[in-house]
């Protein structure tokens, strides 16, 4: 595909994400493993990161051991490389392997919850993503570097529902820490009947404001891949089992 102009001049930001000072919206969109989709084996995920307009600005690409992918599922350990086009990579997001994670009941800060932590670049934290306690809706809030809160992310009640039945995204707003002020969304695009009952190969996006800063939405960005395996990799691995 047609890679995204990288913009030039822009200064003080981690280097290799100068694309995301002209993007208000990333679309990303699993690639499908063909062996995969034969012999129901859980594939390294890739994807293809792209702006609103369809040209790649980014490439990711999951780094695991065969055993933890068959054995845990969604809840395995893994690296996201997030490189740019000329293959440096810019961006790291990493899940620890915990034995009980994953239950939205008792999710909290210190236990339980799915978190991922962002590198922006690999070294260099710029915060995390980490579900929280919640009784149906998906709750997410998103940290910096010092694990001070910025965002929250919230799902719809029946997201499991929605993704089996609805033909339209399924929507996680981004708020501020007072849940009032809408500041963008996380998106599940509907990709048919066919792709969506026997392959994870999911298309997801993130919006935010354009002014926004970039190394917050680096962190939504890698918020998105924490949306992804936490609520739509189990469903999609049970259908192929």
């Amino acid at each position: 595909g047609q890679w995204m102009q990288s913009p030039q001049g822009i200064t003080g930001i981690p280097p290799g994400l100068e694309y995301m000072s002209a993007l208000d919206q990333i679309i990303v969109k699993q690639k499908i493993e063909i062996l995969e989709l034969l012999t129901g084996c859980e594939m390294r995920n890739k994807y293809d990161v792209l702006n609103s307009v369809g040209q790649q600005c980014y490439y990711a690409e999951e780094e695991s051991e065969f055993c933890n992918r068959i054995c845990c599922g969604p809840m395995r350990e893994y690296v996201m490389h997030i490189t740019d086009n000329s293959q440096q990579e810019v961006m790291r997001i990493s899940h620890d392997f915990v034995c009980c994670v994953g239950c939205c009941w008792c999710a909290t800060d210190s236990s339980c919850g799915y978190e991922v932590k962002i590198e922006a670049p690999v070294g260099n934290i710029i915060g995390y993503a980490k579900q929280q306690s919640s009784k149906w809706k998906p709750h997410i809030r998103v940290f910096d570097a010092n694990r001070q809160p910025m965002y929250v992310v919230r799902g719809p009640c029946c997201w499991g529902c929605q993704n089996c039945f609805c033909t339209d995204d399924i929507d996680f707003p981004i708020t501020d820490l007072t849940e009032q002020n809408v500041l963008g969304r996380m998106f599940k695009r509907w990709a048919g009947c066919g792709r969506e009952m026997f392959t994870d190969a999911d298309t997801f996006g993130v919006t935010f404001p354009a002014d926004m800063a970039i190394t917050s939405k680096a962190l939504l960005f890698g918020t998105l891949f924490l949306v992804d395996f936490l609520y739509y990799e189990q469903q999609k691995n049970n259908n192929n089992n």
